[in-house]
């Protein structure tokens, strides 16, 4: 008799493990809301928890341009990031980042999905005729924070320290003015957060995972917010300080401005000062801490600008705190906002991103990968935001400048898979860009 030959069974990949969590957790995310009391639901205000949307299937103009721009991107974008000469490759990549976008927005209209998002009554344009004086602003800027008096700050103007409102305010100066410009600014300088991630990257000579990366970047899920939303300001501000942090390591004169951009960041929003966090990545990955004085001498002069205009963070900062407890925050769960803000990451980030993580991880050893190290520390300042108790509800645009960076952990994906994954994240995002209608 002949004995039956067992075959070894074939690996589960690496890349399932991280998808199947993070499928579970979204999922787990939606379904909690549905199936939950009325009287505990309504505690979350979100009306598609996870996600600050609601449920409302549609159509709109640009449903035919978002999903030609991700059958492009799917079709042709493994194969330009590999082949496209560095420069040319990144203004590519800008642009189609812009277009995919811009046409996401505009699922929801002109005025709804980009240029009425930032002119609503909580918004910074709101307050922008109202600041005649800018170093007047500056100097009361902490006195209006709290809620419940006759000059309180709109909910995200008195939520964020004043450099948020002041971008508004000098871009109306210059004649940009009403949401159309703002929205355009926002999308600018949002998408250009992938050029920057991409550069830092191939600073600290992982070129090759940066191109392997730039596809997914481009087609974010995170894009449905970049173009309505300050906070992808916030994104391309903080990005292009890591990347001229990185690029510092060579060269060190840059690390001047990259501290500068830090600081800027700092008082565009309070939750910034985690990007210490990626920061120090980049200087364990360079191997060098030759850019850290500069740099801090370069935040340091944009704090001491500030301060002696009349605005000190700290105060700002503890004031924050309690106008963020007299509003919808003391009511809305912990216990459900804690893990579900991390479903709403998977929902800006896409599944493809979760799959790369365990790679990321795995590279987390001697000799240090950079992009390995950017995506953990993406994930560290992730989670200390997450448990601070001060993010609950609205991360999928909040946690924009963090996300840009975990978008990197796509680098590990297999390159024979890379078109399966970029469907997966067209996919997701078009669902959720068609069903839901979100508040940004």
């Amino acid at each position: 008799m002949t004995e039956a030959v067992t075959r070894p069974r074939a690996p589960i990949p690496r890349e399932f493990p991280g998808v199947g969590i993070a499928a579970a957790l979204t999922l787990a995310a939606f379904l909690v809301p549905r199936i939950a009391s009325e009287q505990w639901r309504s505690k979350l205000y979100a009306g598609a928890a996870p996600i600050f949307g609601n449920w409302l299937p549609h159509v709109g103009w640009g449903s035919v341009p978002a999903i030609t721009v991700a059958v492009l991107v799917i079709r042709y974008g493994p194969t330009a990031a590999e082949l496209l000469p560095w420069r040319r490759l990144l203004v590519v990549s800008w642009v189609t980042a812009l277009a995919w976008a811009f046409a996401l927005a505009m699922i929801d209209g002109w005025q709804r999905g980009f240029a009425g998002r930032l002119t609503d009554s909580h918004e910074y344009l709101h307050e922008v005729p109202g600041v005649r004086d800018i170093a007047a602003m500056l100097r009361g800027f902490s006195g209006r924070i709290l809620d419940f008096q006759p000059d309180s700050w709109t909910t995200h103007v008195s939520g964020h320290p004043p450099g948020a409102l002041l971008f508004f305010v000098l871009l109306d100066r210059i004649g940009l003015r009403g949401g159309g410009w703002a929205g355009l600014a926002c999308l600018l300088i949002g998408s250009s957060a992938i050029v920057a991630v991409a550069v830092a990257l191939r600073a600290l000579d992982a070129a090759d995972r940066a191109r392997k990366a730039l596809p997914f970047l481009t087609m974010a899920p995170a894009a449905v917010w970049i173009a309505v939303s300050a906070d992808a300001i916030f994104a391309g501000v903080t990005a292009w300080a890591v990347a001229l942090l990185a690029i510092a390591i060579r060269r060190p004169r840059v690390a001047i401005a990259a501290g500068v951009l830090f600081g800027l960041g700092m008082y565009l929003s309070y939750g910034l000062v985690v990007m210490a966090v990626p920061a120090v990545a980049v200087l364990i990955a360079g191997r060098t801490v030759r850019p850290l004085l500069p740099a801090v001498f370069g935040a340091l002069l944009v704090v001491a600008a500030v301060t002696l205009a009349g605005f000190w963070w700290l105060d700002g900062y503890h004031l924050v705190v309690e106008r963020y407890y007299q509003g919808i925050a003391a009511e809305r769960p912990y216990a459900y906002w804690v893990w579900a803000n991390l479903a709403a990451t998977v929902c800006a980030v896409g599944l493809a991103t979760a799959a790369g993580l365990p790679g990321a991880l795995a590279h987390l050893r001697r000799p240090f990968d950079a992009t390995a190290l950017l995506v953990a520390a993406a994930m560290c300042a992730i989670l200390v935001a997450d448990l601070s108790g001060l993010s609950k509800a609205e991360t999928e645009r909040i946690w924009l400048p963090f996300d840009v960076w975990l978008l990197a952990a796509t680098a590990f994906l297999p390159r024979s898979t890379a078109r399966a994954w970029l469907f997966l994240q067209a996919l997701g995002t078009l669902v959720l860009a068609h069903t839901i209608l979100t508040n940004w």
